[in-house]
């Protein structure tokens, strides 16, 4: 099985210079956790996830070695959340993200999905993003596909039910 047999086409997309409060918006209505940032129709430069938006609130490792107690403070670093979604997504996006091609075998494309601890994946033909993958699309076709042909051919074999 493929990546293109499962994978969601008609992706929500963001542009490099919208506010990180618009793509939090669409990340919360469509109920997922990261959208592909595009340019120039449909080119891939990066991805926004929900993690990218609340790293900025925390200290920088430089900062917390510095002083551990005070770099804590977390209420303050709750306040600075309505700077962090004044941004634009270039401030916060990742560049560069890993992408799989339509013709990937789904297990493939798990396999970066585990190793990364990602959950989806953006699918990319010839620079141009065509859709994601994540891990519900995979066990969905891997569920749906394998396991009723399994079951169809369980049937076949044990007519009776057995």
């Amino acid at each position: 099985m493929l990546v293109q047999d499962v994978m969601s086409a008609g992706v929500v997309t963001a542009r490099r210079n919208d506010s990180v409060r618009s793509v939090v918006t669409k990340m919360l209505s469509r109920h997922c956790g990261a959208i592909p940032v595009v340019e120039d129709g449909e080119v891939l430069i990066g991805m926004v996830t929900l993690r990218d938006v609340l790293i900025p609130l925390y200290p920088n490792y430089g900062e917390y070695i510095h002083d551990n107690v005070h770099s804590r403070d977390f209420v303050e670093m709750e306040e600075g959340y309505a700077d962090v979604l004044a941004q634009r997504v270039e401030e916060v996006m990742s560049l560069n993200p890993l992408t799989v091609s339509p013709r990937t075998p789904v297990l493939e494309a798990a396999s970066y999905m585990g190793i990364k601890n990602f959950r989806r994946i953006p699918v990319v033909e010839k620079g141009a993003l065509v859709g994601m993958v994540s891990v519900g699309d995979i066990n969905r076709g891997l569920f749906f596909e394998r396991g009723h042909a399994a079951m169809n051919l369980d049937r076949m074999v044990h007519p009776s039910g057995r």
